[in-house]
């Protein structure tokens, strides 16, 4: 599916009705440039999924993990991983395998080999100084 967004809570929007097909153990994969909307996309995630804090970018931390909710969410930033050693280290096969939660994952561009056999693949681009096409699919590999 293909949506446009001028706005945040457009953004937020589109991903508060991807997370009504969403369940424990799902990775929604988002791909984009810098200053797309992923964060604001998982924002809306995990505010329809009942996350009552705020929602940051994890670059520095690599994972926040948002609890409390429906489901818990596993905020990953693959910005700065570019080996298999990195990714060993940020402990993303572990959060894959026990599958308690819904794996969101920013820059998975840079970890597509990783990814599992199937995941919501979420394209962000930027199509003038608010607006953005969003297109949202089902990767069965």
């Amino acid at each position: 599916m293909l949506y446009t967004a001028s706005s945040v809570e457009e953004t937020e929007k589109i991903a508060a009705n991807l997370s009504k097909e969403l369940s424990p153990g799902d990775v929604v994969a988002l791909f984009g440039d810098l200053g797309a909307g992923k964060t604001h996309f998982v924002s809306g995630l995990s505010k329809a999924l009942g996350y009552k804090g705020e929602t940051y970018s994890p670059t520095f931390a690599i994972i926040n993990e948002y609890l409390g909710g429906k489901y818990p969410i596993y905020h990953f930033d693959m910005y700065r991983i570019s080996t298999w050693d990195d990714l060993y280290t940020t402990n993303y096969d572990e959060y894959l395998s026990e599958g308690r939660g819904i794996l969101a994952i920013e820059w998975a561009e840079n970890i597509e080999n990783a990814l599992p056999d199937e995941y919501y693949k979420v394209e962000i681009r930027n199509t003038g100084e608010t607006s953005r096409n969003i297109e949202i699919s089902k990767v069965q590999k």
